[in-house]
């Protein structure tokens, strides 16, 4: 009876504890709460409708210092800055801005290069640029004035960026101006070659081609390490290769069925790759006396390629021939080629020979074509 009473006692004070007396409630105090949480939501709401989902490429535009020009190109500019403390290369895409371009086409161009960098995002192997993030727009993004270091001046806000990492080796191209008169040893040729080679399987393997191999868009970074750059026309490759065609690329570097029109696939990759190859070999440029549209021409209608040195070792020259041939079906796929060129021998030399050097390679093979 009295373990009941005492059932009863505490069920009816649970109850009381229930209730909570109204002259006890600080109303002030909650409704300054509610107005908080409630301005909170509307500008997280605000901000995601303004914004749009953002990419998990974007960048942080606050974290990014840029510093002075190192390039220019067509469509943008190419600085050097710091991105959250890494050194980096920040190119700015500005379409459109100047009038030259439609509503229709700087649209285009944006909607590929949205494209182009969600899959650049997910590339990761030592022989690509590291892709640090890009941004669709530059409203926060100020810039050094040329000739200032302090004044600064705003982007329109249509112009893009895309942030890799700085690489201090300079362009492969200026590399082998560099080394024009002395050239380089034959291992150093194959090192570089190699990793051009190593760099285009793994982008073509991942179903990307890139469309603009020449040696103005490889790096090198203070090691002579080679990283392929500059996707700005790269793709990924299309399944229907007529979805391919057009005329795009550096003339000098473009496969026959490039400069014709022709559908096309990886291949022409591996046909730049051919005349890349060369210019490593022989620091030097190809074609120099001809004219753009001469060489389209030649290497149409001519078979037109960049003449072979007689001191260029036989298994080298097999290769640049396998890559240059004018039908697409006999290039090897680049992943043979890094075979090719991993089974070379450089502990003999057979680099390329100065001019004017006792026992020097003193001519070149006239005949045009492999």
């Amino acid at each position: 009876m009295a373990s009941s009473a005492g059932g009863g006692a505490a069920a009816a004070a649970a109850k009381n504890e229930a209730y909570v007396r109204a002259d006890k409630i600080d109303l002030e105090s909650l409704d300054i709460q509610l107005e908080k949480q409630l301005a909170k939501t509307w500008e997280k709401h605000k901000g995601k409708s303004a914004q749009g989902p953002r990419e998990d490429w974007e960048i942080d535009l606050a974290k990014l210092e840029i510093r002075y020009v190192i390039a220019q190109g067509t469509y943008g500019t190419v600085y050097r800055g710091t991105y959250d403390g890494l050194d980096v290369a920040v190119k700015l895409l500005d379409w459109g801005e100047d009038g030259f371009a439609t509503e229709t086409e700087t649209a285009s161009l944006r909607a590929s290069f949205k494209q182009e960098v969600a899959v650049w995002h997910e590339l990761n192997h030592p022989n690509v640029t590291k892709f640090v993030g890009a941004s669709m727009g530059t409203t926060d993004l100020k810039i050094p004035v040329t000739g200032s270091s302090t004044a600064r001046t705003e982007l329109p806000p249509r112009a893009c960026c895309v942030v890799v990492e700085y690489l201090a080796g300079g362009t492969l191209k200026q590399y082998l101006i560099k080394n024009r008169r002395r050239k380089l040893a034959y291992k150093v040729v194959v090192q570089i070659a190699l990793d051009l080679a190593r760099g285009l399987s793994y982008l073509h393997s991942r179903k990307i081609v890139h469309r603009d191999v020449k040696t103005e868009n490889m790096l090198l970074d203070t090691q002579r390490n080679l990283k392929i750059a500059d996707f700005g026309v790269a793709r990924v490759e299309a399944q229907n290769p007529k979805d391919m065609t057009g005329a795009t690329g550096t003339l000098g570097y473009m496969a026959p069925e490039v400069l014709e029109g022709k559908p096309y696939n990886r291949k022409c990759d591996v046909y730049s790759f051919g005349i890349c190859l060369w210019e490593i070999y022989c620091c030097d440029m190809p074609y120099p006396d001809l004219s753009f549209a001469d060489v389209s021409s030649a290497v149409v209608h001519q078979n037109l390629r960049p003449d072979i040195p007689r001191c260029c070792p036989s298994a080298m020259a097999n290769i640049m021939r396998k890559c240059w041939d004018a039908n697409p079906d006999k290039r090897p796929d680049m992943d043979e080629v890094v075979r090719l060129l991993e089974a070379l021998d450089t502990s003999k030399g057979g680099g390329m020979i100065p001019e004017g050097q006792a026992g020097g390679c003193l001519c070149f093979f006239r005949a045009r074509g492999p």
